[in-house]
């Protein structure tokens, strides 16, 4: 899949299948994040992949918002040591994994934003690491309407030279 095909189609996902994700996919899941851009080649990213099915019961009711991560038969937790930048460069890490999972046909979704202080316990992650969010992936249940997005029109987001300037479409 295109980069743009998987931007303009992902969706997200709340429902899986009881399928495992493929080694060699997971895999490059991780290898996207891990080469994702960061400010001043920073890095400040941990990923922890969780399989195990009582630790991902265990983050679904430590998430208010995922209790779906029960389901997933993968969750990957994004961490960062604190700095200026951690919450940019990891989120461009967490946006560069589901896009390479979603290019490949495994879904996934955002699941919490920081104050996720209960999972460090759980998972051995060090008091001066934060936990930005998890991922649950795993192949969604229902057949995906790959597309049907709401957005705002681009004539109310998008300015050309200052701000509200229409932008010109080709």
């Amino acid at each position: 899949m295109e980069v743009y095909d998987a931007i303009r189609t992902i969706l997200a996902v709340r429902a899986y299948q009881d399928k495992p994700v493929p080694a060699e996919l997971v895999l490059r899941i991780v290898e996207a994040g891990r080469l994702t851009g960061s400010s001043m080649n920073g890095q400040p990213w941990h990923f922890i992949l969780v399989e195990d099915s009582e630790t991902l019961k265990k983050l679904a009711a430590l998430a208010r918002s995922g209790p779906y991560i029960a389901q997933a038969p993968l969750a990957i937790v994004v961490a960062m040591e604190k700095s200026i930048y951690a919450v940019s460069d990891a989120s461009r890490a967490i946006q560069s994994m589901i896009l390479t999972a979603w290019s490949e046909g495994v879904a996934s979704n955002w699941v919490g934003f920081e104050n996720l202080t209960a999972v460090k316990p759980l998972l051995g992650i060090p008091e001066q690491i934060d936990v930005l969010a998890i991922l649950p992936f795993g192949y969604a249940v229902k057949p995906i309407g790959k597309g049907k997005k709401k957005r705002k029109p681009l004539s109310e987001i998008a300015h050309h030279e200052r701000f509200g300037q229409p932008f010109k479409q080709p």
